[in-house]
């Protein structure tokens, strides 16, 4: 696995904000890594919105929609799988 850009103590805060009481440093590094796939899954799309309205600067709102789409899609597959 690649080390992802993911601040490590913000995905053990994370962890522990979930109300887990230990943490293993496997577990941080795969929420990093899949939690900074999310993300450019959906700067990806929120970009291609940007694009599509013709300006270069992300807005919130692209980002919004962008989200939604992409967290839709991860729920929908997790569906799937179980």
């Amino acid at each position: 696995m690649v080390e992802s850009k993911v601040s490590l103590s913000a995905m053990h805060r994370i962890c522990l904000k979930s109300g887990a009481e230990r943490v293993g440093e496997d577990a941080v590094k795969e929420l990093a890594f899949t939690l900074e796939n999310i993300g450019v899954k959906i700067a990806k799309d929120a970009l291609d919105y940007a694009l599509h309205a013709g300006r270069k600067t992300l807005k919130s709102e692209d980002k919004e929609i962008a989200a939604k789409k992409v967290m839709d899609k991860e729920q929908n597959q997790t569906k799937e799988i179980t």
